[in-house]
């Protein structure tokens, strides 16, 4: 049995970070998409998901990923990627999904690029 879906919200300066706990897929994409609508707000500049406690993730879950974009997006703000697992890193290529959201190594690489390039 896997542990239960998470979502976890902090703010460093002017970036949002976002964790997301457990497996996204088609069963947890609905719990997901509810917390990141609550968290993805517009006057937020800077988004950053933490996906380093991601243990699976389908296609549901890389269009959660893609819907997170867009939502900031549509709020002006930039949301961004970061400690992406192997595997879905792997995804992200071949979908060409890195072409179009940034991904970054670390949180902090992805704070202060945001923050040095004014989310640009």
């Amino acid at each position: 049995m896997t542990a239960e879906p998470s979502v976890q919200a902090r703010t460093s300066g002017p970036c949002l970070t976002v964790q997301l706990v457990g497996e996204m897929d088609y069963e947890t994409a609905p719990f997901f998409r509810e917390r990141l609508v609550e968290e993805i707000a517009p006057g937020q500049p800077c988004v950053v998901l933490d996906l380093s406690a991601v243990k699976f993730c389908d296609s549901a879950g890389l269009n959660v990923l893609l819907w997170a974009w867009q939502q900031a997006k549509k709020a002006d703000a930039v949301l961004v990627l970061a400690c992406v697992p192997a595997t879905l890193q792997q995804m992200l290529a071949m979908t060409g999904v890195d072409t179009v959201v940034r991904v970054y190594g670390t949180v902090t690489e992805a704070e202060d690029e945001l923050v040095v390039g004014g989310g640009a």
